[in-house]
């Protein structure tokens, strides 16, 4: 009896052993508040228009006065573009968008620098990525389809269903890097 009793008291051990061994200490993760659960450039087509999207999962209760900023990449070169979003404790998630973007280039990858700060302005994290697009620029209309939330057709590009326009202005993408 006793040795049934020592094989189940070194079983338990070897079980307990191999839980503990399973268990997250925290060195990886420790002070993360956040993590990328999402990132990618939308074209919007019929706004003729394209984004940088990050979307955050939050890896801790979000505390009051937090905020995210982001510095994208300016794919048409000069200073990065800046956006600061307050973070909402009872959403879960926090979405970064950037303003529209000209000059993207496929296949290139762009930097996108994320922080969060505190109420404070104390920077508790802070998140670096790169995001490569699977298209140029180029794919989107030289002008938005609609004009209104009815999806009233561009007058300016009658006669042009793809919205391109021969002569069309195209922005500068000399200084892109």
């Amino acid at each position: 009896m006793s040795r049934k009793i020592l094989r189940l008291v070194g079983a338990a051990l070897v079980a307990a052993t191999m839980l503990s061994a399973c268990r997250d200490t925290g060195r990886d993760g420790e002070g993360r508040l956040f993590e990328i659960s999402g990132k990618l450039f939308v074209f919007n087509y019929r706004l003729a228009r394209a984004t940088y999207v990050v979307t955050l999962r939050p890896l801790q209760p979000m505390q009051e006065g937090q905020v995210a900023v982001a510095s994208f990449q300016n794919p048409a070169g000069g200073e990065p573009l800046v956006v600061e979003q307050k973070v909402w404790p009872k959403l879960g998630k926090v979405s970064l968008e950037s303003p529209a973007l000209f000059c993207i280039v496929k296949d290139k990858p762009y930097a996108i620098s994320i922080s969060i700060k505190d109420a404070d302005g104390a920077v508790l994290q802070k998140i670096d990525t790169t995001l490569m697009s699977t298209q140029d620029q180029s794919v989107l209309p030289d002008r938005p389809l609609v004009i209104d939330p009815l999806y009233t057709p561009n007058p300016e590009l009658a006669g042009h269903p793809d919205g391109k326009l021969p002569g069309a202005p195209k922005p500068d993408c000399s200084k892109a890097g």
